[in-house]
């Protein structure tokens, strides 16, 4: 069976056909050199870029609260300390899990708060150094602490494989996502 492609000029009407050839033939015949077609390239979309920076046109506050509803400019309930807190009582709570319906419960649940710890004691760690910055967080700062953030996740998980070597992987791996995915019940709780 044979699979028949369709040619996307096909579709095109006479007069589009005849305008894209003539400006192929426009932009051929006026190009003589690739740099001089790279010019042109880069001219064209400096162009298109400077015509969309100018049709920005900021939302009014009824505006946005027309699209967005009438909490638009409410600030956000969610702060790190709360996104922290609700990480530790999901991890918790999956622990408490794990030690219920897991046998033996043992190794499991202090598996289950392992891999919960090594999710909010980094974010508790970042959580604090926003908290000492306070108005001066710049770029630079929220960088650094996702850094040490990360940086504290990988030499937690490092340690505890050296370390703990009764570890059950499963109910730490899905309790670290459990409480991973916070940030996102935080962000949908707003």
């Amino acid at each position: 069976m044979a699979v028949q492609q369709s040619d996307p000029a096909s579709n095109r009407t006479p007069q589009q056909r005849d305008d894209k050839h003539s400006t192929e033939r426009v932009v051929s015949e006026s190009v003589s050199s690739p740099s001089q077609a790279k010019d042109l390239h880069t001219a064209h979309h400096d162009a298109w870029d400077a015509e969309l920076d100018n049709n920005i046109v900021p939302l009014t506050r009824a505006e946005a609260e027309k699209l967005f509803g009438p909490n638009v400019s409410r600030p956000s309930r969610v702060t790190p300390n709360r996104v922290v807190i609700a990480q530790m009582v999901l991890s918790l709570g999956a622990t408490l899990l794990w030690w219920l319906f897991y046998k033996p419960p043992g190794a499991a649940a202090l598996s289950a708060f392992l891999g919960g710890a090594i999710c909010w004691v980094p974010s508790a760690l970042f959580a604090a150094r926003l908290k000492k910055l306070r108005g001066g967080a710049t770029v630079m700062s929220w960088m650094i602490g996702e850094a040490l953030k990360m940086g504290a996740t990988i030499a937690m998980f490092v340690a505890i494989a050296f370390w703990y070597h009764d570890v059950q992987w499963v109910p730490l791996l899905v309790t670290y996502l459990v409480a991973l995915k916070t940030y996102w019940v935080a962000l949908a709780w707003r």
